[in-house]
């Protein structure tokens, strides 16, 4: 069978704009994947280059990530203070795609492994708690033997900028105006899409912070001991106090004199809760709890790596962060 289409029909079709085509966006992380497909919405999905569980340090590109990485218009990232290996293939890559680098966006808050207090100048909200700033660096006083006791350098530096800083929901929020622009800039007849959709992340996120408030009431003035040095921005802006950390990295092992520096420290506390980590054998956090009057809680997730990829992933990665702290904290 053969279809005849008329003259009319034909010049209505030629007559119509070209439709803009949705920029091919490609995103590191589980959390930063969850904003961009918030502020494009129904237009189109970002690809997500690390696969569920796997952990952002030490990831290893397959080829077809590498060639999907070149196809791409536009990279969505923290930073090569995260994740190195892909700093090093998008320097391989040229000046191809354009690239959104988080931790460098205008109004980021971020804050130094090793300075108490030192937030990016950027920055323009104000946090309640920053004396829980304090005790998150108590753990870092034995940094420099430690390091080297450990005998190796893996994964993101711990001199610094911490890289961790999508666990401070109001990054989150100037994040998701950033990511709504460069997407504008590079698809502008659906820029008033974009907007709106990152109008109404932030306002989500707005609630979602009130809610892990409240969650976490029973976990405040409470010492916590984490697996590795990643929740200094939680801790910061919702007022927890972190004992210290089993490691300084996500890769790195501790030494046995950090172990024992810990073990005593944990001996002396009251109401301590130890987390172990989605990845990490728990073994060492139950070992420095074993005969003392810690409580060992749930397995933290501080990359999101075990929710399912998508526009909730965010919300679910914190709210579980904040369950599982609050339920160690009460008792639960």
């Amino acid at each position: 069978m053969r279809y005849i289409i008329s003259p009319a029909v034909a010049s209505l079709a030629i007559g119509l704009p070209a439709l803009a085509e949705v920029p091919r966006v490609i995103t590191d992380i589980h959390p930063v994947h969850a904003l961009v497909a918030q502020v494009m919405g129904d237009l189109g999905s970002p690809d997500l280059l690390l696969d569920r569980g796997a952990s952002a340090h030490d990831f290893q590109l397959r080829p077809s990530q590498a060639a999907n990485l070149a196809d791409a218009d536009l990279v969505v990232w923290i930073g090569p203070e995260l994740t190195p290996w892909l700093d090093r293939a998008l320097d391989g890559l040229g000046e191809g795609s354009a690239r959104l680098e988080l931790l460098d966006a205008p109004g980021t808050l971020t804050r130094s492994y090793s300075e108490d207090g030192a937030h990016g100048a950027e920055g323009t909200h104000d946090h309640a708690a920053h004396e829980a700033e304090a005790d998150h660096d108590h753990d870092h006083a034995g940094h420099d033997h430690d390091a080297e006791e450990a005998g190796h350098d893996h994964g993101h530096s711990h001199d610094g900028t911490d890289p961790h800083a999508w666990l401070d929901p109001a990054n989150a929020q100037v994040w998701l105006s950033a990511i709504a622009a460069e997407l504008s800039r590079l698809d502008a007849e659906n820029a008033a899409t974009y907007a709106a959709n990152a109008d109404a992340a932030i306002a989500r996120i707005a609630q979602l912070d009130k809610d892990i408030a409240a969650i976490l009431a029973p976990a405040q003035g409470k010492p916590l001991v984490v697996y590795h040095d990643a929740y200094g921005y939680f801790a910061a802006h919702y007022g927890l106090s972190v004992f210290g950390s089993v490691a300084l990295g996500d890769a790195t092992s501790p030494g046995a004199a950090r172990l024992a520096d810990l073990r005593a420290g944990v001996e002396g506390q009251t109401r301590l809760c130890l987390f172990p980590e989605a990845q990490h054998d728990p073994a060492l956090v139950l070992q420095l709890a074993e005969g003392t009057d810690a409580t060992v809680g749930g397995a933290l997730d501080p990359n999101g790596s075990l929710q399912d990829p998508g526009p909730d992933a965010f919300d679910g990665m914190m709210r579980s962060l904040a369950t599982t702290i609050a339920d160690c904290a009460s008792g639960g």
